[in-house]
């Protein structure tokens, strides 16, 4: 199963860029908008042993996103060869990733667009009480369930999230957002938790109680998950195309990192300042005094 491995980390935005339970958005330049690596052929045979093996868990739909499904398709079909032409040829039928061939009239098309890509991607409509999870393809879940968030809105799937719940400043300000993005804007933001498992697929939910107990890790069989996650406005249906990319490598990594110091000392620091509430939300209650001391040993005391 791929993992993400690599000598160093692609991304760190445990630097202080990002912090845990902050909306964190940033501008992003539409090049940008897919970005797609290594990892890439790995993650797509996965993605179809998860949809041949769990269908109704990694895709749901409402019937009315056709429409969507398909733009949000026919906007990857347009991005992907013009920005990468090395790696995605299309003749108008069908789009060549190496020696990967995917059919671009197979439904259902949001499933097509995701075998074009490692994101996973989520649709997002607004109705009368909010924006809505209405179509996705998510087949790497961080710890949550697709078929529990599919057709919930924004403030029922953040309920569980410390200072996201429905009236909070923050859900107030995610609602507003998504309201205003205009379609011709992307944005950016990353999310990051710890897991004992470097697996892709983790559809349960890691959430501990506040009082579990200490357990013992070791950096090289604890793993930084990292989603890069973007957000643009579908400019015909006026749906909003959630993508996350998942990012999965072992603590141990940083050690490779020419800034490592720095960058374990910054991780241990935020795991310090996070509350017993969002330490346990992210399952971190029971691992975070090890984790810290495992970082700070990488940066050498």
């Amino acid at each position: 199963m791929p993992q993400g491995i690599a000598n160093t980390p692609a991304y760190t935005p445990y630097d202080g860029s990002s912090k845990p339970f902050t909306i964190g958005l940033a501008q992003l330049e539409p090049a940008r908008w897919i970005l797609p690596d290594a990892q890439l052929g790995a993650y797509l045979n996965e993605k179809k042993r998860l949809l041949e093996t769990y269908p109704d868990v990694v895709f749901v739909a409402e019937l009315a996103t056709q429409d969507a499904q398909r733009e949000v398709l026919d906007m990857l079909v347009a991005f992907l060869p013009a920005q990468y032409p090395d790696l995605y040829r299309c003749d108008g039928q069908t789009m060549e990733i190496g020696k990967r061939t995917v059919d671009l009239a197979a439904d259902p098309a949001l499933v097509t667009a995701g075998f074009l890509v490692k994101d996973d991607l989520v649709i997002m409509r607004r109705k009368e009480t909010g924006w809505h999870l209405v179509a996705a393809f998510v087949a790497f879940p961080s710890s949550w369930s697709l078929p529990e968030k599919f057709g919930r809105s924004m403030d029922q799937i953040h309920g569980p999230v410390p200072g996201f719940e429905g009236g909070t400043r923050n859900a107030d300000l995610i609602n507003r957002m998504f309201d205003n993005l205009p379609p011709g804007r992307i944005v950016e933001r990353f999310n990051w938790t710890v897991n004992t498992d470097g697996g892709l697929f983790l559809p349960k939910s890691n959430t501990e109680s506040l009082g579990a107990a200490s357990v013992a890790l070791e950096a090289e069989n604890t793993f930084v998950r990292i989603e890069r996650q973007t957000l643009r406005k579908l400019p015909k249906s006026g749906d909003i195309v959630f993508t996350i990319g998942i990012h999965s490598d072992p603590v141990a990594v940083l050690d490779g990192h020419p800034d490592a110091a720095r960058l374990a000392l910054s991780f241990a620091a935020q795991l310090e300042e996070l509350t017993l509430e969002q330490a346990a939300y992210k399952g971190l209650a029971s691992k975070r005094d090890s984790l810290i001391a495992a970082l700070r040993g990488l940066a050498g005391g």
